[in-house]
Formats: structure tokens, C-alpha cells, sequence
């Protein structure tokens, strides 16, 4: 990754995270894009990535244009583990799904901050968002908890 980032490890679970970027409690990352004033990138935290496993398919039932706000399901991933709806984590406009997963979903995976992006949105970041620091420091509890819960083999290490 050509980004500055924020390593990240907590029990088998090591993860390293775009400095940069702002981040949901819902495990996604949002990023603004350089030199497209208000427009964002939206993706899965690798966090989020671990728990989907390999992706195959997506669809943005929304509409470029259409209003989005924090919670509001835009759109479907489906992945060998499990399907799962995708939420807005920006307040303005969808500006579109990112063409590149129809050829290869599996690059949320495999490079989810950077050619792995799942939509943008001209707008801003839901009021909540956390900035790295704070998101490590949410994303550790969320491991302490699932560890002490007995869901530890799901946190295996993938930088």
C-alpha cells in the first residue's frame, strides 16, 4: 500500500489502516478523492473484508444521483461466506459503484483501500465517523469481545 498507514494487530487479527482516511463504526473507510472536489470513495475495512471472505458479485440498485444518508441501503455484496446488504456512510449523492468489480470483486479483498473501493458519494462522511486512531481503538474492543466470546479463529492474521 503507497499510503501512509496505521498498523494495527490485536490477538491473531493484524491489519494495517490508510492514516488518512475516516472510518464508520460499520467497518467501512471513506476517503475523499484527490483533485474531484466533494467526491468520496467508500469501502470495506479489512476488518469488514475478513468477515465477508472473498467476494463474487455486486449490485448498486441506487442510482448515480440519487440522495444518500447514513443507514440507508444502497446496494448488495455477495461473497462465498455470506451476502450482505451495503449501507450509506455519507450524507449527499451516490455518484456510482466502482466499474472495476464487475471484472474482479475479489480486489475488495485483496487490495480493499485503494483499487477495491465499492461506491462514491459527492457529499460528506456520517456525523459519527471516526478518524484511524479512534477506529483501531473501537475495532479492538469489537475483537476483545468476539475473543471472549469463542469467535477467535475468525480473527486470523492478514496484512
Amino acid at each position: 500500500m503507497s499510503l501512509p498507514t496505521v498498523r494495527f494487530k490485536h490477538a491473531r487479527f493484524s491489519a494495517r489502516f490508510p492514516e488518512s482516511y475516516r472510518y464508520s463504526r460499520s467497518h467501512y473507510w471513506m476517503a475523499p478523492v484527490e483533485g474531484e472536489d466533494g467526491l468520496w470513495r467508500v469501502g470495506f475495512t479489512k476488518f469488514a473484508t475478513r468477515m465477508l471472505g472473498e467476494l463474487v458479485d455486486c449490485e448498486w440498485p441506487t442510482k448515480e444521483g440519487d440522495p444518500v444518508e447514513p443507514g440507508k441501503n444502497i446496494g448488495w455484496v455477495e461473497g462465498f461466506k455470506a451476502a450482505s446488504d451495503v449501507y450509506a456512510v455519507m450524507q449527499g449523492h451516490f455518484a456510482g459503484g466502482n466499474p472495476y468489480l464487475k471484472q474482479d470483486a475479489c480486489v475488495v479483498r485483496t487490495d480493499p483501500y485503494e483499487v477495491g473501493w465499492l461506491y462514491g458519494v459527492r457529499g460528506e462522511p456520517e456525523a459519527d465517523h471516526l478518524d484511524v486512531h479512534g477506529y483501531i481503538e473501537y475495532l479492538s474492543g469489537i475483537i476483545q469481545r468476539m475473543a471472549e466470546e469463542g469467535h477467535g479463529e475468525e480473527g486470523a492474521s492478514e496484512e
